[in-house]
């Protein structure tokens, strides 16, 4: 999800976690439980594994210094954000805190929250994917060649204090990870701001970079990638990862996209592979971003799969908010 960090939606919306969570009629057909060890990266600690949760069981306690871990396979659009949703949820009710790395069944288009549908046309390279709405806010992004994560922490969790300090953590650990296999990326400052804002010409009513985190006035490229804003990661002079938020009462979600290679569904994007002719297998970017990040934030990953409760919310998001044309098309508005 290449999101655009210049946009942190902010909500003051109860979690819609009730105490007792209402019963699906038809389980989601979409998502695969994998094996919790199907697909954890090589170094990952065996101890850490052996301690996963299973798929029903809703007990799982972590010590303050312990973030779970999730590692799915490709799972359908309106699925993969209801999952977010859902351990946004578990994370204002619970204080459990969640990592998680995902990709898609098929070339998906997400919107921003505040994007407008009918923009949708813009971009007539995906017009034949299918498309999903963003609780985050931000440009559109063509999910394809590419490797999601998102991230919920309670919101007294001293990583999501500051919303731009979210922001470094995770992309320098990003980039930290890309240095090993030789790869130069740097952050979007204020000082590459100033330099593309004296060396374009924008066309009236359009937006150009500014020094800020702020939405910024004019018109925005539809592509979240076309975008830049402060803490984006570059390589190869394009944005190759951003990310965006959500926050709630209770709790922060940030999701966020790393573009490993162009999509024939949004041909003008290049990736690290068009750009560093660097082929990244996904499994070898999660291992080498955990170690980073596990160094950084001083944390052991609990590797799990979704609690039975987690399950059962995102089922009931799926059907009832993501996948409806009223979510998607007009926020939820009739």
């Amino acid at each position: 999800m290449g999101f655009c960090n210049s946009s942190t939606r902010e909500s003051a919306a109860g979690t819609g976690r009730a105490s007792g969570t209402p019963a699906v009629s038809t389980p989601n057909p979409e998502p695969r439980t994998p094996n919790p060890e199907s697909r954890i990266p090589p170094s990952a600690p065996r101890q850490l594994a052996a301690e996963a949760a299973s798929p029903g069981d809703s007990a799982l306690r972590l010590p303050p210094s312990a973030f779970r871990l999730l590692i799915d396979p490709p799972a359908a659009r309106a699925w993969n954000m209801a999952v977010d949703e859902a351990l946004l949820e578990a994370a204002a009710t619970e204080g459990r805190p969640t990592l998680r790395f995902y990709q898609w069944q098929e070339p998906t288009l997400s919107l921003g929250y505040f994007q407008e549908y009918e923009d949708r046309r813009r971009h007539a390279a995906s017009a034949g994917c299918p498309t999903v709405r963003r609780t985050s806010g931000g440009g559109a992004i063509l999910h394809d060649r590419e490797l999601t994560y998102s991230l919920a922490v309670p919101e007294g969790h001293p990583l999501v204090a500051d919303r731009l300090r979210t922001y470094r953590v995770i992309h320098e650990s990003l980039i930290d990870a890309l240095s090993g296999w030789g790869i130069e990326a740097t952050l979007y400052t204020c000082g590459m701001a100033a330099a593309d804002r004296a060396s374009i010409r924008p066309q009236p009513g359009s937006a150009v970079p500014q020094c800020t985190e702020e939405p910024q006035p004019g018109r925005q490229p539809f592509l979240c990638f076309q975008r830049r804003s402060l803490g984006d990661v570059l390589a190869g002079g394009v944005k190759i990862a951003g990310s965006a938020q959500h926050r709630r009462r209770g709790a922060v979600l940030q999701h966020g996209s790393v573009l490993l290679a162009r999509s024939a569904a949004a041909p003008e994007l290049d990736g690290l592979k068009d750009r560093t002719d660097k082929s990244i297998a996904v499994d070898k970017l999660i291992e080498a971003w955990l170690e980073r990040l596990a160094e950084v934030l001083a944390v052991e990953w609990r590797i799990s799969a979704l609690s039975g409760d987690d399950r059962r919310r995102a089922t009931a998001l799926d059907s009832e908010k993501y996948s409806t044309a009223a979510w998607t098309k007009n926020r939820g508005r009739r």
